[in-house]
């Protein structure tokens, strides 16, 4: 077995996938080893601000380790950009968080605008429109 090393894989899908790979050449038929393969889409937002959205390749496994032959694969290139890795690798750890913002966006809180809950503002409304009616 080589060694491992991130690369983007074309395959012959259309798919463009980023993973963590090693590739085994014991036998005959060499097999791409891919490690927690990932699609990424660059995109960006109405407000101009770059993006990257982060999806698993497969979708509805579980499993973190995949397998897959020569033929499938149009080209692969190894990447060493290292916000790329970064990006990935903050995926990988952080599955059930949201991965990356855009510039400037946050969480909203008391201090940031989230001012009260649904069922309060609705009570606050309803007591405002009884006052103006009395009037």
């Amino acid at each position: 077995m080589g060694d491992e090393f991130y690369c983007i894989l074309k395959l012959v899908s259309g798919e463009e996938i980023l993973s963590l790979i090693m590739i085994d050449e014991n036998n005959d038929d060499p097999i791409i080893i891919l490690q927690n393969p990932v699609i990424m889409k660059p995109s960006m937002s109405s407000t101009g601000h770059y993006y990257v959205k982060i999806n698993p390749w497969m979708e509805m496994s579980n499993d973190d380790i995949f397998f897959i032959k020569f033929d499938k694969v149009i080209t692969m290139t190894e990447t060493k950009e290292s916000r790329l890795i970064q990006l990935y690798e903050y995926y990988i750890n952080n599955s059930n968080e949201e991965v990356y913002k855009s510039y400037g966006e946050v969480n909203p809180s008391s201090v940031k605008g989230y001012v009260t809950s649904v069922k309060e503002a609705r009570k606050n409304l309803e007591n405002l429109f009884k006052d103006c009616k009395e009037l």
